[in-house]
């Protein structure tokens, strides 16, 4: 019998959208024909919307719902803005938030292996086949991330444009600061930073940015070029670093520097451990 190769596996699985096992099984039953392995899941019933799964997804929602201990992301792909307005792709995107935060699972592939939480004769995967076949449009999803929450932190859920952009912030120093983080976390979708902090920076992105720097004051006295660097480093710092960004609401001070400002007043020391920030069809 021909090898199944993990290659033959991700292929089907990209046709389909069949969790791997599935899709392992049906390229066994097949002796690695492809297109036999997709009739035998189509026969099965977990891949109707085969047809439609090649189509592009740009459009979707993301989604958090959260407990005492967990806090869920999802990121759902569909192919128009229409579609991401369904009820039943919110009902499905708000199934799948509510079942990851029962279920804890370490990552999207084992999620949608998953029982189906209202209907155990069905995965996830087919759960999703279904609402394709429903809506007659590609549906996927993209990402997901179970963030298990620090007993002595805060956190702050900003969603923007109807789900289309959601950043969380993760405070660090108190428990109950929710409404700080979400300001932070507010200010984060306004400008986009890349990193927490510049000691984050990878180190080829601050060469990068150096070489750079340095090619613009070509010409200027040996003495000063190096100054003017480190004013250009500073400059990116402060642009690409959530906590060295000027806060939107008051550009007089630093994120941090707003931060430190709150966390004086409960006589706590408080500091963003980390932030999430997600664009629906983001790379």
């Amino acid at each position: 019998m021909r090898e199944i190769t993990a290659d033959m596996i991700k292929n089907l699985r990209e046709k389909t959208g069949v969790a791997m096992g599935k899709c392992k099984e049906a390229l066994v039953l097949s002796e690695g024909d492809t297109e036999k392995a997709i009739d035998i899941l189509r026969k099965a019933g977990i891949a109707a919307g085969v047809k439609k799964e090649g189509r592009e997804t740009k459009e979707g929602l993301i989604l958090t719902g959260e407990n005492k201990s967990t806090l869920v992301i999802v990121e759902g792909n569909v192919e128009t803005d229409f579609v991401a307005q369904n009820d039943r792709f919110k009902h499905f995107l708000h199934d799948s938030v509510k079942q990851a935060l029962e279920t804890k699972p370490a990552s999207l592939a084992d999620f949608v292996a998953q029982p189906y939480y209202k209907d155990k004769s069905i995965t996830i995967d087919q759960y999703r086949n279904l609402i394709i076949q429903a809506l007659g449009e590609n549906i996927q999803l993209r990402r997901m991330e179970v963030v298990h929450k620090h007993p002595n932190s805060s956190y702050g859920i900003y969603s923007h444009m109807g789900g289309k952009l959601v950043v969380i912030v993760e405070i660090e120093g108190a428990d109950d600061q929710g409404d700080i983080a979400k300001e932070i976390a507010m200010h984060a979708a306004a400008e986009n930073p890349d990193y927490l902090r510049f000691e984050e920076v990878p180190a080829h992105v601050r060469a990068r940015e150096e070489e750079i720097a340095r090619s613009q004051v070509q010409g200027k006295p040996a003495n000063i070029i190096d100054k003017i660097v480190a004013g250009k480093l500073k400059a990116y710092e402060e642009q690409a670093c959530l906590v060295s960004q000027k806060f939107i609401k008051d550009n007089t001070v630093t994120v941090q520097q707003f931060l430190d400002a709150c966390g004086k007043k409960i006589n706590k020391k408080l500091s963003i451990r980390c932030f999430w920030r997600w664009k629906v069809g983001q790379a």
